[in-house]
């Protein structure tokens, strides 16, 4: 059977010329072209990861200790999802989608302190915390140690930005118990505003919401978180504060289920809400359905529980290198003591083997 034809091959003279190659695009040292990346700030993914804030994550990139596909990391620097980001030998894992934050209501109690860190040993509100999986609980403002109420605590930053930077102006109120009374002039000039050693401040609104005796009660509103500012307020009226409480902050406010000293968490309707409020992006992804008992459990008031949190990442990089220590070995059981019957006993053995006695196995045998 004959063979199909084969047309010639081409030449080399009849083949297209190759296209010469592109020129490089020139960079200033690492810079990338913005036109061929796009992505996000680093200091910005790791901030709304929860690590710290954003201030915090460029003092950790300028440490060196974050790598982006091997190569050091500088400020300013773009990510996407299909770069490897590292601390040391860690992989980072970055929130390039907004994720949904979680946020905690805690009616805190007066003798705690709102501080990650006490010197002196002292009982803090994050060491109440439960565990978190994604960055770190943030305390949303500061409520010093004998001031109870209303204490939000969230894992993202830009939320926790936005509750207490001071040119959003958020509002916050308390329920104030003097000793003593205040006159009409005495209220409309703490409206108006009077001088601090820090610089004037002033209550937005404040009317007397009742009392017994020589106490009263007086609900307060002020737009700014300097320390003890409502206490140096009445003070300067010789007038002493001998019970502070917050009861609301911007548009979240103390339910009357949570008693001092409990715990509650947010419903994810009402967590969108707040981003909505403070003009966050909102997830794209469809709200997880929880069951009726799900809910239910997600939403319950609950009693902290006294735990050790783990540090955060900045704290985690600057620690210093050193080995762990090796758990201690548990003890071990103690041996039983030779009695003096246990030695007589042996001795008699002895003597039975040095005299010619068998054992009692050996009888019978050839």
């Amino acid at each position: 059977m004959a063979r199909p034809f084969k047309s010639p091959k081409a030449t080399s003279a009849t083949r297209p010329p190759k296209a010469p190659p592109a020129a490089p695009v020139e960079t200033v040292g690492d810079e990338v072209p913005s036109a061929s990346r796009s992505g996000q700030r680093l200091h910005k993914l790791l901030a709304l990861a929860g690590f710290g804030s954003r201030r915090d994550m460029e003092t950790l990139i300028e440490s060196g200790r974050i790598t982006i596909n091997g190569q050091v990391a500088q400020v300013g620097a773009v990510v996407d999802e299909h770069d490897i980001v590292r601390l040391d030998s860690r992989i980072l894992h970055l929130p390039f989608e907004a994720e949904l934050p979680q946020v905690l209501l805690y009616h805190k109690p007066e003798g705690e302190l709102v501080s990650q860190d006490d010197p002196e040993g002292r009982a803090t509100v994050f060491d109440k915390l439960p565990r978190i999986k994604q960055g770190k609980w943030i305390a949303i403002g500061r409520l010093d140690m004998n001031t109870s109420g209303l204490l939000i605590f969230t894992n993202s930053g830009e939320l926790a930005n936005r509750f207490m930077h001071p040119r959003y102006e958020v509002e916050r109120e308390y329920a104030v118990r003097i000793l003593g009374e205040l006159n009409p002039e005495q209220m409309s000039q703490l409206t108006q505003g009077i001088e601090l050693e820090d610089g004037p401040a002033n209550f937005e609104s404040i009317y007397a919401s009742g009392g017994e005796g020589a106490n009263k009660w007086y609900q307060v509103v002020i737009k700014e978180g300097r320390n003890r500012e409502v206490r140096r307020l009445f003070e300067a009226y010789h007038l002493p504060v001998s019970r502070l409480m917050r009861v609301r902050f911007g548009p979240v406010a103390l339910p009357p289920r949570l008693k001092r000293g409990t715990m509650l968490k947010l419903e994810q309707k009402q967590v969108v809400a707040l981003l909505e409020w403070a003009g966050l992006p909102v997830p794209r992804k469809p709200l997880k359905q929880l069951s009726p008992h799900e809910k239910d459990r997600a939403t319950r008031v609950f009693v902290p529980k006294v735990r050790k949190q783990r540090r955060s990442l900045l704290e985690t990089a600057n620690a210093p290198a050193t080995p762990e220590q090796r758990p201690a070995r548990a003890p071990t059981a103690n041996r039983r003591i030779r009695q003096e019957s246990d030695l007589l006993q042996a001795s008699r053995q002895n003597a039975r083997l040095n005299t010619g006695a068998k054992k009692r196995s050996d009888r019978g045998r050839g």
